[in-house]
């Protein structure tokens, strides 16, 4: 198996200013007003020198990752990950975070009561941790590539313990094969993770049609971003 740590320049996950903003609720063919793009253009050169991006994968088998996947059995009855899994021709696991010195600035700027500039940093380290495990994606694709490990018919998408039915009691397991403690991420007694702005799961790499799902699952109901519908769309595009 081959686990691997890599330290992400923060130049490669840099936030645009439109995604910042629709963060905070703002839709891009809004324009936002002086006070509002002066919060999100001081809250990104913040994120520019707080965070510390960081990284660890890890291939393992389909036999491996099935036990990390039930967790501790209380995943949803059906999930698209069902079949997924079995379809599936390889698996990783990661985590990534963009570090504890920008979750504490933000943390500063709520208790010190700058509302605004603590929305918009928490907006900003969000949308970095996001592209961050983007990030990482991509590189698992190109190495695989290298490899000659992809097929033009196959792609690769994240899933992550918490959301399309993966309880999110799965991270322990996960945690145990992992050990991104190694790069600061700790696990609590509600299987969240510190630094808050990190991202755990699997890359799973497969035809790309068996990653096209409806979301009319009964979990769905409670889903609020419907972020699988980004990620489905970025598969059929790769």
């Amino acid at each position: 198996m081959m686990r691997k740590i890599a330290d992400i320049p923060v130049e490669k996950i840099n936030p645009s200013i439109e995604k910042v903003l629709k963060g905070q609720g703002i839709p891009d063919q809004v324009k936002a007003n002086k006070r509002t793009i002066d919060l999100a253009r001081k809250a990104l050169s913040s994120f520019m020198v707080l965070a510390r991006p960081s990284a660890v994968t890890m291939e393992i088998t389909g036999d491996q990752f099935k036990p990390i996947y039930a967790g501790e059995g209380l995943n949803a009855d059906d999930t698209p990950l069902d079949d997924i899994i079995e379809r599936a021709d390889s698996f990783a696991l990661f985590a990534v975070t963009i570090g504890e010195t920008i979750c504490a600035e933000i943390g500063r700027l709520f208790e010190s009561g700058d509302y605004a500039q603590g929305a918009m940093l928490d907006s900003t380290a969000s949308e970095g941790t996001e592209l961050l495990a983007n990030q990482v994606e991509q590189s698992h694709r190109e190495y695989l590539l290298k490899k000659n490990r992809l097929a033009s018919s196959h792609s690769t998408c994240q899933f992550s313990p918490g959301y399309c039915g993966w309880h999110v009691s799965a991270q322990k397991k996960l945690f145990q094969t992992l050990r991104p403690e190694e790069i600061g991420i700790s696990l609590n007694d509600s299987f969240l993770m510190e630094p808050l702005k990190s991202i755990s799961g699997a890359i799973i790499v497969g035809e790309r049609e068996i990653f096209v799902f409806e979301d009319d699952f009964e979990f769905c109901v409670e889903c609020r971003t419907r972020s699988c519908r980004d990620r489905i769309r970025a598969v059929k595009e790769k």
